[in-house]
């Protein structure tokens, strides 16, 4: 793996519980004796053995953010895997890439309109990556907000940082973490150069309506609304309103079998409080 973060680990445990051995870039020496210690192939992105170690790989996941120039991946490995064995190659993107879509449905097959700089910074990614279609079966995963232990609402309302912003009519998709790298297994398995899939759960639904169920079933206090155009509201946080798109996860199903273990943000904060609320 070409990074190892929150989707990077949950990938690699049901890698390895399919027999692979894991190998993943660290920048940081004690990042890297920490994944060493965890009996992961721990990796310098800067080393000279690195393109050695892809080329040896039978799946490559690719998860860093891109810059102005593209992807940091793609720079490091892209002339390297041109002339490597076949292999599966899957690129984690993002659903900022359909931009705005006044609350209406997102499909794979609709042209790219993205807003955010990192929305244009994945398109480039995303065409990077694509490039290698004809060599490798390369895989795009347009990803929503993910969540899971120690990324989700409940550690918000836990430790009071939680804000209950209101914009009428938005909604946003959202996915657990296990149900991203099942689906992502599922990709390497029954593969397609060329594939691009969103990922996410079965029922968009707006942040604060989320924000006040979480708090109701796992009794917190409720957050006070604040309004969308409430003054102190950060110009971050306002362009992150700014896209209202409901996303469609209808060509997944179809083509990898694959159907989400949390269909909803219920089913997904459930089972993160089962594994957090009496620690």
């Amino acid at each position: 793996m070409f990074g190892y973060g929150f989707i990077g680990e949950a990938f690699a445990g049901l890698c390895r519980a399919r027999g692979y051995c894991i190998s993943a870039t660290a920048r940081t020496a004690e990042k890297r004796a920490f994944l060493s210690g965890q009996g992961i192939d721990a990796v310098d992105p800067l080393s000279l053995h690195l393109s050695d170690t892809a080329a040896a790989a039978d799946l490559i996941l690719i998860t860093p953010a891109p810059d102005d120039a593209g992807c940091p991946a793609f720079a490091a490995l892209g002339t390297a895997l041109r002339d490597a064995p076949r292999k599966w190659l899957g690129y984690l993107s993002t659903t900022g890439v359909y931009g705005d879509r006044g609350g209406g449905w997102a499909f794979e097959n609709q042209a790219l309109t993205p807003l955010s700089t990192e929305g244009r910074r994945r398109v480039q990614a995303e065409s990077q990556w694509q490039s290698l279609s004809d060599q490798h079966d390369v895989a795009v995963f347009r990803l929503p907000g993910l969540y899971g232990v120690g990324r989700s609402v409940i550690e918000r309302l836990r430790d009071g940082t939680a804000r209950r912003i209101h914009k009428p009519g938005q909604v946003f998709s959202r996915l657990y973490d296990t149900d991203c790298a099942d689906a992502l297994l599922r990709s390497a398995e029954r593969r397609r150069a060329g594939a691009v899939y969103n990922l996410c759960d079965d029922e968009p639904a707006p942040a604060d309506a989320v924000l006040v169920w979480a708090a109701q079933a796992f009794g917190f206090a409720v957050p006070p609304k604040i309004p969308f155009d409430a003054p102190d509201l950060s110009p971050g946080m306002r362009r992150f309103y700014t896209e209202n798109k409901r996303v469609s996860n209808a060509l997944a199903k179809a083509e990898l079998g694959w159907r989400p273990q949390f269909p909803t943000y219920r089913e997904g904060l459930h089972d993160v409080w089962r594994l957090i609320g009496e620690s």
